[in-house]
Parts: structure tokens; sequence; C-alpha cells
């Protein structure tokens, strides 16, 4: 056992006096998540603690609307957008109004122009940096890891995101959790969507293979999140590491397709509970004088989504990717590596041997994942490991 630093100490402090944020997760709509929160919410109250009610969407609800009275709502902020009028949560007004608790509903929510941020995540964010304690709510297909593999479950492509490290700041996170059968009786009892959109909902998003993966994907986030809160909370304590670390690269590029591969990494890193990096490589051909302006764009956002998902970016100079790549591997003592394979590099491993191939050569202690980019590739990337079977 290690004795805590001056730092850990401070920080046992901070987590001490901050305000507290409880996130509730779900497979899907209707699950009960909002209305677990407004529960939630009367017990506090009856405990004589100050809570308000921010933002809350009954869509009309009998259950959920029941559980809104008796507690206070702050009035919603009105926006002027195109003509329209839209009601939005008054992130000030709850602010000048201090309550010790505000619960605050569709996380993923995208905040009409002239707000004060452009996300409810980020509102949420601003209530906690003012001492203001928040229950939130956000369904699992909202998660940023999450949105390639909810697509190709559900057909569904989720447009509404909220970064995977803004868990990291949760205090709590809960899985709202009803069987598959319970949540489609609900729909059919109108409980989660108008009747004349019920059918729809069972034969597209509620199909009974889709809510069995959204819900092994909500209970996999929760555990994974605990898991990591676990390991921070040992590395705080003083504690030896429950197991090695490992350490996750992925090899970020100037394509289009990348947000697949670094969110595959975010996701595998986040499982691990490992530290990792999004690692550009700058050869000749992309230099700041020579790369092309579509591509020069691509890097940025892709730069931007791997920072916001927690990751160490790195940009190192090389000749080629694969030197680039090999290099800072080696000298990281990278674990886990992230490969985007598009129709093109088959193509390359023709005439040149493919970046994969060399990194392999190079680096036999990493297990390699390969992420397909090609149309014809969206499929489950498999795993790759040594040639000679060996994995970490």
């Amino acid at each position: 056992m290690t004795h805590p630093t001056p730092e850990d100490l401070l920080e046992r402090i901070r987590q001490h006096e901050r305000a507290r944020l409880r996130v509730y997760i779900g497979a899907a709509p209707g699950v009960g998540k909002t209305y677990a929160m407004l529960q939630e919410a009367h017990a506090l109250k009856a405990r004589g603690i100050d809570v308000v009610i921010g933002i809350v969407e009954t869509y009309g609800r009998q259950d959920t609307e029941a559980q809104v009275k008796d507690l206070e709502v702050v009035p919603r902020r009105t926006v002027a957008y195109r003509g329209a009028s839209i009601e939005e949560m008054d992130v000030d007004a709850i602010v000048a109004r201090r309550p010790q608790v505000c619960v605050v509903d569709e996380l993923a929510h995208t905040n009409a122009p002239g707000s004060r941020n452009p996300k409810r995540y980020q509102d949420v964010l601003h209530l906690l940096d003012a001492g203001i304690g928040v229950m939130t709510a956000v369904n699992i297909q909202h998660l940023e890891t999450l949105n390639d593999a909810v697509a190709r479950v559900t057909g569904v492509r989720v447009r509404e995101t909220v970064p995977d490290t803004f868990l990291d700041r949760a205090d709590e996170v809960i899985n709202v959790d009803v069987t598959v059968e319970e949540l489609r009786n609900r729909l059919r009892q109108g409980k989660v969507y108008r009747p004349e959109k019920v059918e729809q909902a069972l034969n597209n998003f509620f199909r009974k293979g889709n809510l069995s993966t959204l819900r092994e994907l909500a209970l996999r986030a929760v555990a994974d999140e605990v898991g990591e809160k676990a390991a921070s909370y040992r590395e705080r304590e003083g504690l030896e590491p429950a197991m090695i670390p490992e350490r996750v690269m992925v090899c970020m590029s100037s394509n289009a397709h990348a947000p697949r591969v670094i969110r595959t990494g975010a996701r595998i890193a986040g499982r691990l509970g490992a530290r990792w990096y999004a690692v550009y490589v700058e050869t000749p051909a992309e230099s700041p004088g020579r790369i092309a302006a579509a591509d020069s764009d691509a890097l940025r956002q892709n730069i931007q989504l791997a920072e916001s998902l927690g990751a160490t970016v790195v940009r190192v100079k090389a000749r080629t990717p694969y030197e680039g790549l090999i290099a800072f591997a080696q000298r990281e003592g990278i674990t886990h590596v992230i490969f985007g394979q598009s129709a093109r590099s088959r193509w390359e491993l023709i005439w040149n041997g493919s970046t994969i191939d060399r990194f392999l050569s190079e680096v036999k202690d990493a297990a390699v994942q390969v992420v397909p980019l090609s149309a014809a590739d969206e499929v489950s990337a498999p795993s790759v490991g040594r040639s000679d079977g060996a994995s970490r």
C-alpha cells in the first residue's frame, strides 16, 4: 500500500465538497428513467433538501405528470428561432434560485441557437460548477462511443450525443432496467408513444432483438463506469491497482471515416479502464503546406472528437504512418491498438504491404483491433493478435 500524496488529499476534499451528479441510463425510451428521477426528487424533498425541476418532458405520460406535482418547477426560457418560439431550460434562473438539487431531463438535447450553451449536458456542467447538484437522464444510444454500434443494430443513427467523458464527472450512474417484454407492453398501452406510432415502433426500433442488445449495452456501460470509478478510488486512496494497467492507441487519420475508429478505441479503453491515445502521423504528404483542405478539416474534427471522448491526442512526424506508429507504441508500452481499414488499404497491401502488417512485425506484444471502413465491411470488427496466436 502506498501513502496518499498531498495532491491526493486535496482531491479527496474536492470530491467531498463539489456538487454531486447522478445519471440515470436506460436502454430505450419508456424504461422509466424520468419517473425514477422524480421519485428520488420527492424523497429528497421529504428529507428537507431544496429540489427543483429544471426541465422534465412528460410526453403526456400520466404517471410522469403525477410525479411532477408538488415539486417546484423553474419556468422555462423562451427562445425565438426562425419565426417560432422554443422553450428551453433557463440555466441562469436556476443558478439565481440556487437550489441544492436540480432535475434535468433529456441530457442529449440540443439547445436552440441563442441559448447559453449549445448542448444540455453543457448546461448541466454549468449548474455543477455553480455548486448545484444535478439528477439527469439519458438513453444508452446517445452515448458517443455507442453511436455506430446502435446504428448497426437498430438501423437508426442518433444525431444527438453526449461524450462518454461526461459520465466521468458523475458520482453515481444508475441503470433503469426493465425486461424487453415489459417495455413492449408499455408501448402497446400507450405509455411511451401516441397510439398512431405504436405499431411502427414495435416493428422497428422496439423489435425484441434491438431491445435485447440495447439493454445489454446499458448494463455493460454502467458496469464499466462503476469499474472505472473503483479504479479511481483505489488510486486516490493509495491502494495498489487491481490489475496491470493497459494502454490503448487509436491510429487516427485525416479520413472522414475516422470517427468510427475513434469511438471504437474510446469504448475499448473505457472497458479496460485504460489511458488511451489518438495518434496522428504527419507524413511529408500531409505537412501543413501540402495537406488538402478537405483532409485538414476532417483531421481537425477528428481531433476534437477524440479530445471530447477523453483521448490524449498525439501528433508525430515520420516518413510513413507505420514508422511513426511503431515508434510511439514501443516508447509508450501500448498494449491495444485500433486501426481503421479501408478498401484502399487492401490494395496497398498488394503493392507495398499494409501498415497493420508492418506494425505487427515490429510490435509483437500488442493486440490489434481492425475496424472496417468501406461500405462492404460494415460488420463487427475482428480482433487480430500476433501471427503465432499470442495476445494480451
